[in-house]
């Protein structure tokens, strides 16, 4: 199991191995942290999601799968992009989340990568309570297995229901017990 961190921060200046990238299925950039990493990262990541388009997913990246291409100009060395499920009531979008961080961990795996930083997959214009995300992106993560040896969970601002969303993570990774709270990065 990794250890744990959950950090305040932008996600884009992380020196990790890869950061994960809560994309669009388009893998073409958009808003929120997407946006953040293709402005950040340059045209070099574009250009990558451009030909993982154009070659395994013509259709779009499906929710709950990953993929990696190079970070460009960011701090570190790939990203990995999934696509999180848009929150509904009716439907119970936690098999699908808990698998965004699952298969971006399996990603990370097959680069090598031993630090990852996520963000709050869903928990921007998809909709998700974080109240409800943050507990299913922890146990997914611990659940998992992986030779990842750091997760950081890196958070910024509110939810679309005016959660903090670093206060939430926060407290699921203490209620998971792990006992890691706050740590700050290396």
């Amino acid at each position: 199991m990794p250890r744990i961190v959950v950090v305040r921060g932008d996600i884009t200046e992380q020196e990790v191995d890869a950061i994960v990238n809560a994309a669009n299925p388009s893998l073409l950039g958009g808003g929120g942290v997407d946006g953040a990493i293709h402005r950040r990262g340059g045209p070099a990541i574009l250009a990558a999601c451009r030909e993982i388009r154009r070659t395994r997913y013509p259709e779009g990246l499906p929710t709950g799968k990953a993929v990696a291409t190079t970070a460009g100009d960011l701090p570190a060395r790939w990203v990995i992009h999934t696509v999180g499920p848009v929150f509904s009531e009716w439907e119970d979008p936690s098999e699908l989340l808990a698998s965004c961080h699952v298969e971006s961990l399996r990603v990370a795996d097959e680069l090598g990568a031993r630090t990852v930083a996520f963000p709050g997959i869903s928990t921007g214009v998809y909709g998700y309570p974080v109240d409800l995300a943050a507990p299913v992106a922890i146990g997914a993560v611990r659940r998992a297995r992986t030779q990842v040896e750091e997760v950081r969970f890196v958070l910024l601002g509110r939810d679309v229901h005016g959660r903090d969303v670093f206060d939430a993570f926060q407290r699921a990774l203490a209620d998971a017990g792990s006992g890691a709270g706050d740590i700050p990065p290396p």
